[in-house]
């Protein structure tokens, strides 16, 4: 009864992934979950008032719905109650001035957005998506491959070299590479274009000022302009629920508030699950993490035969700065003053690219910024099923916020020992909740209920976030693509045979993608061709 032919342990949207890959191709699956229900970050709760329902941790999904896996399950996963609702315009960015701009999937209409900010503009976004252009297959390909395999070897060739050298020299996508945002955006003329642009790095765990962030500036808003700004309607976790009934439904089994304690390896080889309860189960063919390095290598195998390279690079990964994020039941919706932000999926409030980086700068110094920048979201003005008539509901996301505050920048503050108690998420809450006054006229005033995520709440959630990473672990260039999840293993197969990996801490990374989940099933699968 307690063999199977692979053993998942966790139960976020990748490991859920790979469990209906698998299930459909006829193989018996058991996944463990610490937590009381399938999902991770995909979570939706009424956290403020009844009827008010907000996504806990993740949100949109436009990634997810330009990859493989949904290409691959979405009628399956509609016929189980998933459906996304979208909009034209994903992002934007309001400005303390009062400028805004709006990001359109339309190239003509961003163009002539671009244009209106400043003349010339449009021209220089058109270069940006030229230049890109030629790159920009392969870029999106090696979203659904393991690294280290051969397929994404000769793609990171062709896109490293240039071709009309014969590959003697290397291409401007190389340099790229190890550009920076803030590079990226520095030919257009409207400080506005700049802060859109160059803003949705932090999502994928950049900087602007960062080495190696340049390059997802034209990455980013392509896959925003192909994907939209989709979100679930009901609440992110019916992407959740849809794939576990989907499991479910193939034969799998989901045994949720159970912890995995151990994985017992026997010949180099990973065949045993053990539980914190005490009890074991047995892989025939593979054992799957959805875990971080740290957590594989120094818990779950703190007894095997792991390499001292390995062993010594897990104690050494690195998380990066947490997130607030503060939820808010609203009495009315919002009364942007631009009445286009009533259709913008995800805009920033921002004082602009410097303020923006100033921020960032606080953050790493752990500090409490004195003047964030973040984002805001109303998924009631896509799906109104989410609160009462007439009510709506906000998420304000701040990023690059220290996981455990050694001071405030503004000095006004005081942080203790840096645990995120009541009174200092009231206090840091109260001056983001401000900020946004200052691009909604009707806040605070429309609040009529309030739940703060801190990093402490993302820490005790998911032991994969570290002090409250969520992302899984720092993406700075030291720790990404080939040297994620380690150096040493560079791709979704460990040093133990049978046993792998898959999440935020393996490429493709942290959100809501399911690239990894799609390469470990297709690398399971493909044990049997």
């Amino acid at each position: 009864m307690n063999k199977y032919d692979v053993i998942i342990i966790g139960c976020g949207h990748n490991a859920l992934i790979t469990a209906a890959y698998l299930t459909r191709a006829g193989r018996s699956v058991l996944m463990l979950e610490k937590n009381d229900r399938a999902g991770g970050f995909l979570r939706t709760e009424e956290l403020t008032l009844p009827g008010f329902k907000h996504d806990v941790y993740a949100a949109a999904h436009p990634l997810f719905l330009t990859g493989p896996a949904y290409a691959d399950f979405r009628e399956a996963l509609e016929s189980r109650g998933l459906r996304y609702v979208n909009t034209e315009l994903p992002t934007g960015v309001s400005m303390e001035n009062g400028e805004t701009a709006v990001l359109s999937r339309s190239s003509e209409d961003l163009a002539a957005e671009a244009e209106r900010l400043a003349p010339g503009d449009g021209a220089v976004l058109g270069r940006m998506f030229e230049e890109f252009a030629p790159y920009a297959g392969d870029v999106f390909e090696l979203f659904s491959l393991d690294l280290s395999g051969s397929q994404a070897s000769n793609t990171i060739q062709n896109l490293l070299y240039d071709e009309r050298t014969g590959g003697k020299s290397y291409s401007a996508f190389a340099a790229s590479l190890f550009s920076t945002a803030r590079n990226v955006v520095r030919d257009f003329r409207s400080p506005v274009t700049r802060a859109m642009l160059a803003s949705w790095v932090t999502h994928l765990g950049r900087t602007p000022d960062e080495i190696g962030s340049g390059i997802w500036v034209p990455l980013t808003t392509m896959a925003l302009m192909g994907g939209g700004m989709p979100i679930p309607e009901g609440g992110s976790e019916k992407l959740a629920l849809a794939l576990t009934r989907l499991v479910q439904d193939q034969g799998g089994t989901i045994i949720t508030g159970t912890r995995a304690e151990k994985i017992i390896v026997n010949n180099g080889k990973a065949v045993a699950v053990r539980t914190a309860e005490g009890e074991e189960y047995h892989a025939k063919h593979a054992v799957v993490a959805s875990t971080g390095p740290d957590q594989l290598y120094l818990s779950l195998l703190a007894d095997a035969p792991v390499s001292s390279d390995i062993r010594n690079q897990a104690k050494r990964y690195r998380y990066g700065r947490g997130c607030v994020q503060i939820h808010l039941a609203l009495k009315e919706a919002p009364k942007w003053p631009d009445p286009r932000f009533a259709r913008v999926g995800q805009p920033h409030l921002t004082d602009g690219l410097d303020g923006f980086t100033q921020a960032i700068a606080q953050g790493m110094a752990d500090l409490l910024p004195a003047k964030p920048t973040f984002t805001v979201d109303c998924s009631t003005n896509l799906d109104p099923s989410r609160a009462p008539v007439g009510k709506a509901i906000m998420r304000i996301q701040v990023l690059e916020v220290p996981c455990r505050p050694r001071g405030d920048a503004a000095g006004q503050i005081d942080v203790g020992d840096g645990t995120w108690t009541y009174e200092l998420t009231e206090r840091f809450a109260e001056r983001v909740i401000a900020i946004v006054g200052k691009h909604i006229p009707n806040i605070p005033d429309a609040i009529i209920g309030k739940s703060v995520v801190t990093p402490d709440t993302i820490a005790r959630f998911n032991p994969n976030s570290g002090p409250g990473d969520p992302y899984g672990g720092s993406h700075d260039l030291m720790q990404s693509y080939l040297f994620r999840p380690l150096p040493s293993q560079p791709g979704h197969r460990s040093e133990i045979a049978n046993l792998y990996m898959l999440g935020a801490a393996t490429w493709p990374g942290h959100g809501i993608n399911g690239g990894s989940g799609y390469i470990v099933a297709q690398q399971l699968l493909s044990l049997d061709r």
